[in-house]
């Protein structure tokens, strides 16, 4: 089924997998206010629905998110200055972090399905999800510093992490274009196809994940969040917390039955 929650994003539930698409083409998926209170919306439906299992993020059109809109941002900065102070970049606690926290707080792996530029807070969306896959025409590009302002959207947490400290600060302090092939060799991206193949392999991707075993997905997004900010023995003891909660799952039973019936499982995804 179809649930347009906004023009500017849409979101479809099909048999477990939920696909949002940031569409906004003609202003390269640039966020007005109306597309991040639609993505946000969204990826908190998602999130609370039991009956999705996976999610795929992506975008219509040449980009995948350009980040903040602009056009629409110095309206916002002008009406500040006119009413004598303000927040103009309330966005980011109202949007930027709802969404973020959307991503990587599921319990449930969510898939970025990169077909253009990714820049600015769009970039940030592309790395908080779990796994990216990227047209070789896509490009990415932290921005921030290129407009005088700092990071946000997580990028100062999760770049730095998959690309190490001094790199992120590179880009960070250097923002340019920075291609597809370039981002998957410094880890960035997960997984790189021409752009044709773009649409279904993401699909591809973010559906096996719909069909596979999503207790120990959660569990497994967990950990490593967990073992990201932890120590060994700290991150050891979670681990057996997880896996407590993995090894009563169903799934887990299926999947041993089937390993020994050397059978294909079929996993109910609890």
């Amino acid at each position: 089924m179809a649930d347009h929650m906004a023009d500017s994003v849409l979101c479809e539930v099909s048999d477990g997998l939920a696909t949002i698409t940031i569409n906004r083409p003609d202003a390269m998926n640039a966020m007005n206010t109306a597309a991040k209170e639609a993505l946000r919306d969204a990826l908190e439906a998602v999130a609370a629905d039991t009956a999705v299992r996976a999610v795929l993020l992506t975008a219509s059109g040449r980009a995948f998110c350009v980040g903040q809109d602009l056009k629409e941002h110095v309206a916002t900065l002008e009406r500040t200055r006119e009413a004598g102070g303000g927040n103009a970049l309330s966005t980011v606690r109202e949007h930027y972090n709802p969404i973020v926290r959307a991503i990587t707080g599921m319990a449930k792996p969510v898939v970025a399905g990169v077909n253009g530029v990714a820049a600015g807070a769009g970039f940030g969306f592309a790395l908080a999800c779990d796994y990216r896959v990227a047209a070789d025409t896509a490009s990415f590009n932290t921005s921030f510093a290129g407009v005088a302002l700092t990071a946000d959207s997580g990028v100062s947490w999760t770049l730095p992490r998959l690309i190490g400290q001094s790199r992120a600060a590179d880009l960070l302090l250097f923002p340019r274009s920075i291609s597809a092939k370039d981002a998957h060799e410094m880890g960035i991206v997960n997984r790189l196809v021409p752009a044709a193949e773009l649409a279904p392999e993401a699909a591809a991707v973010a559906r096996a994940l719909a069909d596979g075993p999503t207790v120990a997905y959660a569990a497994l997004k967990a950990s490593l969040a967990y073992g990201a900010d932890h120590g060994l023995d700290e991150a050891l003891v979670k681990e057996d917390e997880l896996q407590t909660r993995a090894g009563a799952s169903e799934d887990h039973t299926i999947a041993v039955r089937a390993f020994l019936g050397k059978e294909k499982p079929k996993y109910l995804g609890r």
